[in-house]
């Protein structure tokens, strides 16, 4: 297959100007000017030209929940869905994500390993949907945060044991919820820590030795730093909350730069309507602080919480805005969701660029999106490992 674009986004901000990328199988082979790469393909070769158009690696939405609906209560729905209906509908948010642009998600946590089927399904080549990094089931306290999702422990044994299970099953990440969340009505709120540092550490060396990262899921100021000693490799909100406000201590900020850990904070497609949730105060100083971990230098990368109430699963361009309502540059922002987030994952030698041997996940789009991000929303074709899908109003036609 060759693809020709006005513009190919072959860096962070760079663009090769009326390039072209050659895909053999499941990999891009080459990439350079047209001339010289349609020269190679030769005149057999499946050809996708898109003029006026931007080609870019594939978006990776690194924190998304197939099991939930992105409905009014989506534990309610959860429960209420035997297994294979829940993985029929997951199926149908995977192609969802797919069509809007997603070749790579996280799934941070589902029920009994329905991701780690569905990632083999599209693997497979049976269902349409972008590569799922799962983390199978997620750790959390006893009727903790998420405790439905059947991933309760006590003691660092059962949290190694966890752990283990996980990896056995295929999860490309594990899982902790080190502070509660607001999903879980009954459990603990969002500034409390679930963990002991013994159960922590547990888990995360248990990770480590298998060469599995850790993500944890850290509202809560205490819980944050409990995860930044304990070495997770990604934080997960990291809202900086404490009982009575927030609090970012810039000696933990900075532990969280110099240690590479990388911060996805989360940021629901709505992003606007936060100030009507928490009040315009509030809400105010939540964007100030992720700003404040951006001008610092920490490693951000976007990701949507897809799944939980009023997040669906078309929805990572929208929270891309909020990066640039905060002044990111377009060029970082794109980063955050490419090689920034691939990098985060593990995936930074296999997808995330658009380079000779990375996988062929690719975007091409209308417009520019280094001057205007929008543009990310006119998609004309996506293609994960090789395979190229229309836009999903192109395909019913």
């Amino acid at each position: 297959m060759l693809i020709t674009a006005d513009r190919v986004l072959v860096g962070s901000g760079t663009y090769l100007d009326d390039g072209a990328i050659l895909i053999e199988g499941d990999s891009i082979t080459a990439v350079g000017p047209r001339a010289q790469i349609a020269e190679r393909a030769g005149t057999d070769a499946v050809h996708l030209a898109f003029p006026g158009g931007t080609v870019l690696p594939g978006l990776i939405d690194a924190h998304v929940h197939l099991a939930f609906d992105g409905g009014a209560d989506p534990v309610a729905t959860l429960h209420e869905s035997s297994d294979e209906t829940l993985l029929q509908d997951m199926r149908s948010r995977a192609e969802q994500l797919l069509h809007s642009g997603v070749t790579t998600a996280r799934d941070l946590g589902d029920r009994n390993g329905l991701a780690l089927r569905l990632d083999t399904e599209i693997t497979s080549g049976s269902t349409p949907g972008p590569r799922i990094v799962s983390a199978g089931t997620p750790a959390t306290s006893p009727g903790g945060h998420c405790h439905f999702l059947g991933g309760e422990i006590s003691g660092a044994a059962e949290a190694r044991d966890l752990v283990r299970r996980n990896i056995a099953a295929g999860a490309g990440v594990i899982k902790a919820m080190v502070t509660g969340g607001g999903l879980t009505k009954d459990g603990p709120k969002s500034w409390q820590s679930q963990f002991s540092p013994e159960e922590l550490h547990a888990l995360v060396d248990e990770a480590h030795k298998a060469g599995v990262p850790v993500a944890a899921h850290a509202h809560g100021t205490d819980g944050i730093i409990a995860a930044v000693e304990a070495g997770v490799d990604t934080i997960e909100h990291c809202t900086w909350m404490t009982s009575d406000g927030f609090d970012l201590p810039q000696n933990v900020l900075k532990q969280i730069i110099d240690e590479r850990i990388a911060v996805c904070p989360a940021v629901s497609p709505h992003w606007q309507m936060l100030p009507r949730f928490f009040g315009e105060e509030r809400a105010a100083v939540m964007f100030d602080l992720v700003r404040q971990m951006a001008e610092a230098g920490a490693k951000l990368i976007a990701g949507t919480d897809a799944g939980v109430q009023r997040a669906g699963f078309d929805g990572l361009v929208p929270t891309l805005s909020f990066y640039a309502h905060l002044g990111l540059p377009n060029s970082k922002i794109l980063g955050m969701a490419t090689a920034d987030a691939a990098d985060a994952l593990g995936l930074g030698e296999t997808t995330g660029r658009v380079a000779p041997g990375f996988r062929a996940d690719l975007l091409a789009v209308d417009g520019d999106p280094l001057e205007d991000l929008g543009a990310l929303k006119a998609i004309r074709a996506v293609v994960a490992a090789g395979r190229r899908y229309e836009p999903l109003e192109k395909a019913a036609r």
